[in-house]
């Protein structure tokens, strides 16, 4: 079919699937793109995490499931920049939708991270790498940490709301687990 690429297809599928059942379940055009915007976002973490923790699993458990997942790493970065600018373009439409207005302060960190996904999926080829060498490893570490923080920070904001706090628990759980993973790989590297 697709070969190695079919990551970015599923996630691409995905986020286009979670605007569909946001806008099928929404009671008004408010509602639709708002239950479309949280449902991108829930589909893309998980997307983003198996890109954050491929290396590291492969690391840790070495097997034919890990080290493709390991060797697709790219492909799956670039599903979760499919997802994810799916994600935008809901918010952006629920943003709308309700009327609302964001202040910088409150858009600057969110839309830093769209401009660090853009940048990792555009410098995601081989050309890429040999022609910025060390500072591809440099950007791509530098990014995907922060990426990862947006996400920890975004799902640890709605701890204290009783409603959010299911959906914040298995998107700090999840942020977490990811982030214990790289760094047993990463003590086990220093053993070695």
């Amino acid at each position: 079919m697709m070969g190695k690429r079919w990551p970015l297809a599923v996630g691409f599928v995905a986020g286009l699937s979670a605007v569909w059942l946001g806008l099928a379940t929404g009671h008004d055009a408010a509602d639709q793109w708002s239950r479309a915007a949280r449902w991108t976002a829930r589909i893309g973490l998980p997307i983003f995490l198996l890109t954050y923790a491929a290396s590291s699993l492969g690391r840790l458990w070495p097997g034919g499931l890990t080290r493709s997942l390991w060797q697709d790493r790219r492909w799956w970065g670039l599903g979760f920049a499919a997802c994810h600018t799916v994600h935008l373009y809901a918010l952006v439409r629920a943003l709308d939708a309700k009327g609302e207005e964001r202040t910088l302060a409150s858009l600057l960190p969110g839309g830093l991270a769209y401009a660090v996904i853009l940048a990792l999926a555009l410098t995601s080829s081989d050309a890429a790498m040999r022609k910025l060498r060390r500072n591809w490893k440099r950007l791509h570490s530098a990014g995907i940490h922060y990426i990862w923080l947006i996400f920890t920070l975004a799902y640890a904001g709605r701890l204290m709301n009783a409603d959010t706090r299911p959906e914040a628990i298995y998107g700090v759980g999840l942020c977490l687990a990811a982030l214990a993973v790289r760094i047993a790989a990463w003590r086990k590297g220093k053993r070695a």
